[in-house]
Formats: structure tokens, sequence, C-alpha cells
């Protein structure tokens, strides 16, 4: 039976240029992280993460998405006990749990494999459901089961991924067809909504208790108002003063320069969600531009794998991994050129986690297996 599956496929399909952007990537990653942590040891942590990533990959991208499609409820029970689970035995740090401890110096970030699960569950979801977009009825059912998943997200407390994940909700359900009319009336209730947030957040006196926690509160503030929260935004001043001081070629990876912001220690954790910074002064303005161009490359394929897939389920696991990688490097990207406010979110297949990268690994296969299905011999 799996055979007769496997040969099934049509492998002239596969997608191999989206498999050498993501391996470039990810080789860049490695080196860089290396570099970042000084002897630490992650690049060798980073290196595992993408053998167990390509490894899921594979996987993914033989196993028929359509047969999957089969357990969607069960994929969304699995998603929300993953993310209960972190709120009961993860590890408190800093205040947020976040990751589940699994020995060996290595930790389990489930909201990092819930996108994955999300986008699958909410793609299935969507295509079963199609007549039914623009229905209050369905529309209601899409915010619950959203809105269970971002409330656990948002629980540990992660804002920035609870926004992200939210974004790529929004998009699978556009893709679907929701009407211009929803979103015009979302838009016009949403501009009161962030005004109000602004009020609440600029009232001093805000504690852990508080919707927006104090430590948050302080970096969107250091966004609106810079100059009155030098401290809380010292991070991305000194990001953009290594972005700019690495040129045009960079300074070179583990290079001994006293002038580098990343060897002064004035960038916490260089290798998680300031790894740009640290690719823009080492490799430089051209080193960073091809990290983007590769990242690019791979959204733009995904984007063309869904608008080409066989069915509309395909389309919108496409789709959806797109806005995934597209959101979460334009987010990176701005936090590290102080376009946003700062955030925890990490630049994909280059930041160090392998919970992230072995899920990113996992949403390509999702969409080499779409691209594999084009052609697909039925039986």
């Amino acid at each position: 039976m799996i055979i007769k599956r496997l040969k099934s496929y049509n492998y002239k399909r596969l997608n191999v240029l989206l498999i050498m952007a993501v391996l470039a990537l990810s080789y860049i990653g490695i080196k860089v992280v290396d570099s970042a942590s000084m002897g630490g040891g992650h690049g060798k942590k980073q290196l595992l993460g993408v053998i167990i990533g390509v490894a899921g990959m594979t996987f993914m991208a033989l196993v028929d998405y359509n047969f999957l499609g089969k357990y969607y409820w069960g994929i969304y029970i699995f998603d929300l006990l993953l993310l209960a689970l972190v709120i009961v035995k993860g590890d408190n740090h800093m205040g947020a749990k976040r990751w589940i401890s699994i020995g060996g110096g290595l930790s389990f970030q489930p909201s990092e494999v819930a996108k994955a699960l999300l986008i699958f569950f909410l793609a299935k979801l969507l295509t079963v459901c199609i007549k039914q977009v623009n229905k209050l009825k369905f529309l209601a059912l899409y915010a619950i089961l959203c809105g269970m998943h971002l409330l656990l997200i948002l629980a540990e407390p992660d804002l920035s991924t609870t926004i992200l994940t939210a974004t790529i909700a929004f998009t699978l359900i556009y893709c679907a067809g929701l009407s211009y009319r929803y979103i015009l009336t979302a838009v016009a209730v949403l501009i009161p909504l962030l005004a109000g947030l602004y009020i609440y957040i600029s009232q001093p006196g805000l504690n852990d208790k508080s919707l927006i926690k104090p430590y948050q509160r302080d970096r969107i503030m250091a966004f609106i108002k810079p100059q009155d929260y030098s401290d809380d935004r010292y991070q991305q001043d000194n990001s953009v003063l290594a972005i700019g001081s690495g040129k045009l070629y960079g300074k070179g990876l583990n290079n001994n320069d006293p002038s580098s912001v990343k060897n002064a220690g004035f960038l916490p954790e260089p290798h998680t969600d300031f790894i740009s910074a640290v690719i823009g002064e080492e490799l430089g303005f051209i080193g960073l531009a091809v990290c983007i161009s590769l990242l690019f490359i791979i959204v733009v394929l995904c984007i063309i794998t869904g608008l080409t897939a066989k069915d509309f389920f395909g389309k919108l696991i496409c789709m959806g991994v797109a806005s995934w990688i597209g959101m979460q490097t334009f987010i990176n990207i701005g936090v590290a050129t102080e376009i946003l406010p700062n955030t925890g979110v990490s630049l994909p297949f280059l930041s160090y986690g392998l919970t992230s990268i072995v899920a990113l690994y996992g949403g390509i296969g999702m969409v080499l297996n779409v691209s594999l299905n084009r052609g697909k011999k039925e039986s």
C-alpha cells in the first residue's frame, strides 16, 4: 500500500529549487549561529536540527496530505493539547512558559510546531466548509477555533507569536474567499480598538496581571517614544549599529574585531532573534541581501506551488506556509532595523532553535507534497 502510494507520485514535479533554497539558508544559518554563539556549541545543535528537519521534510513530502487531511480534527485536538502541555509542564523562564525540557540540554517549543498544525487544520476546515466561508455561523466557528489556539499561546505569554499566528489564520480565510465586506468591518472595529489599546498602555502602573505585561508595554512605548525609553530600545539601536558597521562585505564570521557590536556583548542572545544583525555585521549588506532574497524566493515558490495545486486544500496549505515564512521574516527584519517594536520572533531557517527549524522543514515538506501531487497518477 505504501509502495503503491509512493509510486503514484510524479517526481519530475518535485520542487528542487525550493529544496536548494532552504538548504542554502540552513547552511548559512549554521555558520552564523556558530559565530554568534562564540563557541557556545549552538552551531552543532543547529546542525542537528537541520538533520532532523530534513528527515521530517522528507516524511511530510511523501505522505499524501489528503490522507492526513482525513484526521484534521484529531490534528487540531493534538495542537491544543501541545499548547496546554507547555502551560502545565513548561519551564518558567523570566515569567514565561514557552519551552519543555527534553534532556541533553535541549528543549521543545510547542508553539512552533503548533503553527504548522494549525495551518494544516485550517486549510482542511476551509476546504470542507468552502461554501460557508462568508456565513456568520461559520465565521463565528472559525473565530472560536482560532481563538482557543491563540489564547493558549497568549497565556504562555507570547504576544508576538499570537499576532503572527492570527495573521496566518486571516491569510488563510482571505485566500478562501472572505468577502471584503467582512474585512472592512473588521478594520472599522480594529482601528478604535488599537486606539484604545494605545491609551491603555500609555497609562503607568501596569503589573504582571495586566492584559499587557510591563515589558511588552515598555517595548511598544520604546517604539512610539524612543527618546523616553532608550533603555528598552538599546538592543534594537545596537542591531542597527551592527548592520551598518558591516558595510558592504562585512567583518567576517568568527572575527576578533574589537569594534564588533556582537563581540562587545551589546547584542543579548544574538544567535536567536537578532541573528539578522549578526549577518549584517559579519557578512555585510551583500550577505544580508542574499539571505533575504533566498527567503523571498522560498515564499514565492510556495505561492506558485499553491496556485498550481491540483485542489483547494493543497492551495491553502501552500498559502499558509508562505504567509508563515513571509510574515515571520518581515517581523524579524523589521525589528532588527527598528521598523517595528521589539518582539521575540526568529528569522526562518537562520535563527537558532531546533523546534523552529524542524517545524519549518515540516511546513516545506507539506508544500513539496502538494507539488508532487500535481502530477500524481490516480489509482
